[in-house]
């Protein structure tokens, strides 16, 4: 995926940091279905798009929500009047988020390699670069979470370790305390194995 990126600069943790070598880009774009986010925080249809993405890619990589983050990345390709409002939505979204930076005319060449004409539209792409969905806004919007088992299996990145928290149909938040439940609940059971074959032994 990074070679899409070559020679270009991202900016992460909300315009924070740059990154730019493909060692960088190869550290946290590899291996992983990548969602082009094109957008605006000033568009109508964004604003009301932008929550929808915000939580299913936090749903879908959040600790708070899966055993497991996700095999997952997301570009945004702003279409923002000043960067001054690419700043303030960024700030609004996940830190995960990498974005284009404001300008830069590698914003138009996606633009036109992947013929977006208007936003809000989400290209999802393979870690090859190639394209699964040309723009899966209607998608997310229907399906959420779910689709993305459908993107990792084009992507031919069936990960065998991923698994959600809760099942996609019946969110529950995940309580702190859960894992020293299952951590306790695995204790509780070896020990009734051991006093079930201590029982066992002296009554033969």
């Amino acid at each position: 995926m990074a070679a899409l990126f070559t020679g270009k600069v991202l900016m992460a943790n909300r315009e924070e940091d740059e990154m730019e070598t493909e060692r960088e880009l190869d550290r946290v774009l590899e291996n992983k279905v990548l969602l082009l986010y094109f957008g605006s925080g000033q568009c109508p249809r964004c604003r009301q798009f932008s929550p929808l993405l915000k939580d299913f890619f936090v749903r879908l990589t959040d600790p708070f929500y899966v055993e497991r983050a996700s095999q997952l990345g997301l570009v945004y390709v702003s279409r923002d009047e000043t960067e001054e409002q690419q700043s303030a939505f960024l700030r609004s979204m996940p830190r995960r988020w990498l974005a284009v930076p404001f300008g830069d005319a590698f914003r138009r060449e996606l633009e036109l390699r992947f013929a977006v004409s208007e936003v809000p539209a989400v290209v999802v792409l393979k870690p090859n670069g190639e394209v699964i969905v040309g723009n899966a806004v209607e998608e997310i919007r229907r399906m959420g979470p779910a689709c993305f088992r459908n993107w990792q299996e084009a992507a031919e990145l069936v990960d065998r370790n991923f698994r959600l928290a809760e099942d996609f149909d019946d969110w529950s938040r995940r309580s702190i305390t859960d894992p020293i439940r299952r951590l306790k609940y695995k204790l509780d059971k070896k020990k009734e194995k051991k006093e079930r074959k201590e029982e066992g032994e002296e009554s033969s």
